[in-house]
């Protein structure tokens, strides 16, 4: 099995509500329905992730609008046809890529429930290797160094990294890996909340130094896409 992750944008006259009807009622559901497709997950930059629009950075433009990840028997171009037209007819502009999954922590403390929306919200990233770094030294102080922190130091309770392999669809973009972590409801305006530090200042300090200190080893901030989002989960053959 075969992961690809679609970034999707829509036209500047369509109203970000159309393109999530779209997708949560017509496009996802089709999707899933496709032979070969084990699962699709849909993460949308939607009205109830409002409160946490102090976390997005955007330095692609325009700003990426919804994510699709999909889980397919296949992923050449043949086997992902459908899916690609899906996702071209539902957005203006599409990009997509292959990716190795690594699921550091699973969602064991909210399973997703088949077309609800995962309770909590989802911070996907998009993540570009520093030009000081070589790839190998980028890799090593990202999944050799920083996992740990990222799990000791946060209150997220699903946790994936994904390595692109390569972009199969769309103008090339410099993404070399895209995150996705789920977070409590109450961590979107309450950092000691996403820390895991309410109510302790002293354990909020040392986490976001912590976390801040190892991600200043392997991310260029002025190179990120931090999308806050909404994440709904399809079967495959639904």
């Amino acid at each position: 099995m075969e992961k690809v992750i679609y970034a999707l944008w829509r036209a500047p006259d369509t109203a970000p509500e159309r393109l999530t009807c779209d997708l949560l009622e017509k496009t996802g559901p089709e999707m899933a329905r496709i032979g070969g497709v084990h699962s699709v997950r849909i993460n949308l930059t939607d009205s109830d992730v409002d409160s946490a629009a102090g976390l997005k950075r955007c330095t692609t433009q325009p700003p990426i609008d919804a994510v699709v990840q999909v889980w397919l028997d296949v992923s050449h171009g043949e086997f992902r046809a459908s899916v690609d037209a899906l996702i071209q007819s539902a957005a203006a502009r599409a990009a997509a890529w292959l990716v190795t999954e690594s699921e550091v922590i699973p969602n064991r403390l909210h399973p997703p429930r088949r077309g609800a929306r995962t309770p909590g919200w989802s911070q996907v990233c998009f993540l570009q290797k520093p030009e000081r770094l070589s790839y190998e030294e980028w890799l090593a102080a990202w999944q050799g160094l920083h996992t740990r922190v990222a799990i000791d130091t946060q209150a997220n309770f699903e946790y994936v990294q994904n390595v692109v392999v390569r972009q199969v669809l769309g103008t090339p973009l410099p993404f070399c890996a895209i995150v996705e972590e789920c977070f409590p409801q109450a961590a979107m305006t309450d950092p000691q909340v996403f820390f895991d530090a309410s109510g302790d200042p002293e354990k909020f300090r040392r986490n976001t130094e912590a976390m801040m200190a190892s991600c200043a080893r392997f991310i260029d901030f002025e190179r990120i896409d931090v999308l806050p989002t909404s994440q709904y989960v399809l079967d495959g053959s639904t």
